[in-house]
């Protein structure tokens, strides 16, 4: 992984190309039926290396004691600490400030997905999760191409 800053902000950004079989993913998702289905889909693209926390209560802790984090996938509304209290203290670890860490949400709309970068997250994925997109969504995310993604048809987005 390669660390460079851009000059119209302060942190670094990651540039990564990581083939899927070799990534480390972390999936924060309160619903055992969302995880199983990324999970699946995860395996299907040849993710080896995942692991799942229910919570967002010691999210820092848990990816801290893993050997390494290429990508985390968070839900916002989680239970104790939501992905956005999640998320800001993961930023907050010299580890973690570059991770890509995409929001995948159920709330997906405009304001949320706004909110979601302004908060720091470098990628959406509105739930639910479509099977045949989310493959590539993942791909995409290893190969440092953003994914900005309500889930919804795009003349959709357009009018709200």
């Amino acid at each position: 992984m390669l660390r460079y800053p851009l000059r119209d902000q302060e942190q670094c950004e990651t540039i990564m190309n990581i083939d899927p079989t070799d990534a480390y993913v972390l999936v924060v998702e309160d619903n055992v039926h969302h995880y199983v289905l990324i999970a699946r889909l995860l395996a299907f693209l040849g993710v080896k290396h995942q692991d799942w926390k229910r919570s967002g209560w010691q999210v820092l802790e848990f990816a801290d004691a893993m050997p390494r984090v290429d990508l985390i996938l968070m839900d916002i509304h989680l239970p104790y600490e939501d992905g956005y209290e999640a998320l800001s203290k993961l930023r907050a670890h010299p580890r973690f400030a570059a991770t890509p860490i995409v929001a995948v949400t159920a709330e997906a709309t405009v304001s949320n997905m706004k909110r979601a970068r302004a908060a720091g997250f470098n990628g959406f994925i509105g739930k639910p999760i479509n099977p045949d997109r989310f493959v590539n969504q993942v791909q995409m995310i290893l190969h440092n191409q953003p994914v900005w993604d309500l889930g919804i048809p795009t003349p959709q987005i357009d009018r709200m």
